[in-house]
């Protein structure tokens, strides 16, 4: 092989060498060991603006400068990567800005180390330099932009805040957190529990993960802002989500405004208001008060006057048979006039003191209805008042104290008579509406005004207290019905289309759950022991929303002997029912949330081994044909309608427990 041959393949590799060289992005500058450049590939001659012929090694520092990453101070020699490399030093990541007289500067990452033949004797060294202008440059705008924000964010008088998904902050302007004494830097990575007292940055907390959650912002939530030395401040506060690019929560951005003072003049305002509203009620009560002494006075000198003039007439023997008589007359009817008033002034300081009892005992309202009429009936055929009643016998029963429902009824009664004119009418309804019993008392009277009728109950309160009115009384009656109906678990409601359109009433009373059949009530008791002396030992529950019907229940099925549970709502009983297992079932229909249908439903739904097929009856009030079939198809056996009769309760409960199929 000649010697042109043995150089071919090493000429190539040259060849192959340099190219690779000169066409690769990085910049490539090496050196001999003395520091004379030896190389600079196609890169690195155009990141230092030198041209393609080669030039003198003197003159290399004509065509371009040095600096230090700050582009200003120009580099020594000991800064420069390659002489570092050339000295031994590994040089890594070394940024520094190559400025050529007559080219662009760039921004480069240089690394080098020394050069070593196979002996161990220094050859030189090498730099590579990898351009990062445009990566430097984003950088600085970044830097730029984030710096603007911050300074905008600074100048803002709202606390502003970046979070994380962890609700540490990642940013915050110099106002946040409020009051917190810390600055952003001090901020930074923490939470709000750092800050805050621990109620208030849980419930933050909790807001936060919410809104990370659902990606559901806040908007204007007032909120007080609590710190552990006990002060607070009101702020204005808005949460937004942050997403990513695939549409993910990272994390949250809040703006909290300071609305304390707002919130301090809005308190100061409402207290002004208040307090301009106490003076006010106070000055009313005050008027009231006179206007009410004075009416007492007149009302109660009035049939004195009658009493002691006629009683002296008689004395003085002034006074013939028949002029005597009326004076007789006058006095009785002035002395009931006065007593009447006195009662009503001591039941209001009854009610007023909470010591009005009531005897309570089945009442049935159309016979208290009809005695009342009956009495007030001489006052409408003076009047030449048309009495209209219309009572439904099967109202059903109420539980109350008779005496005291019978004064309910002769008030609006005898205050629908007396408001009513000459050849007027008044008409009395009594109806049962599904639980309930309504009285409802109307006239073709005087009419209440609009604006009087929200206080037409309020003691002392009459639609005309002046010298001049009409009509007599304390403007207590109203008030007392008011009182007595609620003393009853019942309401009371007036309605008027104005002046001169009359008036109607509306008294609402709960019907008994169970009452005993009139008759002979030992005979009674005694046939209702010897028929369910086998009651002893069931297990029966009770279902029903209204705590006087569920003790009701249980004494009554209690005295022969049952083991009565009861709960105040289907979700109650559901557990009950799985936990006792009871013989019968017994529940109410009408109750809040779940009614005794679905109650029913979920119990036939269980396994019978956990309850599915207890026996059950449906107490309620609502009892027409419908309802009953309602009753049967949801899933009930029995179908009894309120108020029933404790005999043939037990009865039911009798039978269903020994198996029988009862339809009532």
């Amino acid at each position: 092989m000649t010697d042109e041959e043995s150089r071919r393949p090493l000429q190539q590799q040259q060849v192959f060498l340099t190219a690779l060289l000169e066409n690769v992005e990085d910049g490539i500058v090496a050196c001999d060991a003395q520091g004379v450049l030896t190389l600079f590939n196609r890169a690195a001659r155009e990141f230092h603006g030198l041209p393609q012929q080669s030039i003198p090694a003197d003159q290399w520092a004509e065509y371009y400068d040095l600096y230090l990453p700050d582009g200003k101070t120009r580099m020594s020699k000991e800064d420069i990567p390659l002489f570092r490399a050339l000295q031994g030093e590994h040089v890594r990541n070394v940024e520094m800005v190559i400025a050529p007289k007559h080219g662009t500067a760039r921004t480069l990452l240089a690394g080098g180390r020394a050069l070593f033949g196979p002996d161990g004797d220094k050859l030189g060294a090498v730099v590579v330099m990898h351009d990062i202008t445009e990566r430097k440059r984003a950088q600085d705008d970044l830097k730029r932009e984030s710096s603007l924000m911050q300074a905008l964010m600074d100048n803002i008088t709202d606390a502003i805040y970046f979070k994380d998904g962890e609700g540490r902050f990642t940013r915050v302007n110099r106002h946040a957190p409020y009051r917190g004494n810390a600055s952003p830097e001090e901020v930074i990575g923490k939470t709000d529990f750092d800050f805050f007292a621990e109620e208030h940055a849980r419930a933050a907390y909790e807001d936060e993960q919410r809104i990370m959650r659902t990606g559901r912002p806040v908007i204007d939530k007032e909120e007080k802002e609590t710190y552990p030395d006990g002060s607070a401040t009101w702020l204005s506060t808005t949460k937004v989500p942050m997403f990513d690019e695939v549409g993910r929560v990272t994390g949250i951005v809040g703006i909290s405004r300071d609305i304390t003072e707002r919130k301090r003049a809005e308190e100061e305002r409402i207290q002004l208001i208040r307090e301009q509203a106490a003076r006010a009620e106070a000055e009313a009560a005050n008027r009231l008060k006179d206007e009410f002494l004075a009416t007492v006075s007149h009302e109660l000198r009035t049939p004195l006057t009658a009493i002691i003039g006629w009683a002296q007439m008689l004395r003085a023997g002034r006074l013939d048979e028949d002029s005597a008589a009326r004076a007789l007359e006058t006095i009785e009817r002035q002395g009931k006039l006065q007593a009447q008033l006195i009662d009503d002034l001591l039941d209001v300081s009854r009610i007023v003191t909470g010591k009005l009892r009531l005897d309570a005992q089945r009442v049935e309202l159309a016979l208290t209805i009809e005695a009342v009429m009956n009495a007030v009936g001489p006052a409408a055929e003076a009047k030449n008042i048309q009495l209209q009643k219309a009572l439904d016998p099967q109202a059903g029963p109420v539980l109350g104290d008779p005496d005291r429902l019978q004064q309910v009824v002769w008030n609006l009664l005898s205050n629908a008579v007396k408001f009513t004119p000459k050849g007027g009418r008044v008409d009395v309804r009594l109806e049962r509406i599904s639980s309930l019993v309504q009285i409802i008392v109307s006239d073709t009277g005087a009419g209440i005004p609009t604006e009087f009728l929200p206080q037409v109950f309020a003691p002392f309160r009459q639609a005309d207290g002046s010298t001049t009115r009409t009509q007599g009384g304390l403007g207590l009656g109203l008030s007392i019905v008011r009182h007595l109906v609620e003393l009853h678990g019942g309401t009371v409601h007036a309605d008027s289309r104005g002046v001169g359109q009359g008036a109607t009433f509306t008294v609402k009373l709960p019907v008994m759950a169970v009452y005993e059949q009139r008759g002979d009530a030992d005979a009674s008791a005694s046939h209702s022991h010897d028929r369910f002396e086998g009651l002893e030992g069931l297990k029966v529950l009770v279902v029903d929303d209204d705590a006087d019907t569920r003790e009701l229940l249980k004494a009554v099925l209690g005295s022969r002997g049952v083991e009565v549970s009861a709960a105040g709502s289907a979700r109650e009983s559901l557990e009950l029912i799985e936990r006792l297992r009871p013989s019968v079932l017994v529940s109410d229909i009408g109750m809040p949330g779940e009614d005794g249908y679905d109650l029913i439903r979920k119990v036939r739904a269980l396994p019978a081994e956990r309850g599915g097929r207890t026996p059950a009856v449906a107490l309620t009030a609502y009892a027409g044909t419908e309802d009953r079939a309602r009753a049967f198809l949801a899933g009930y056996q029995v179908h009894i309608p309120k108020p029933v009769e404790p005999s043939e309760l037990m009865g039911v409960v009798a039978s269903l427990a020994g198996g029988a199929t009862v339809a009532s």
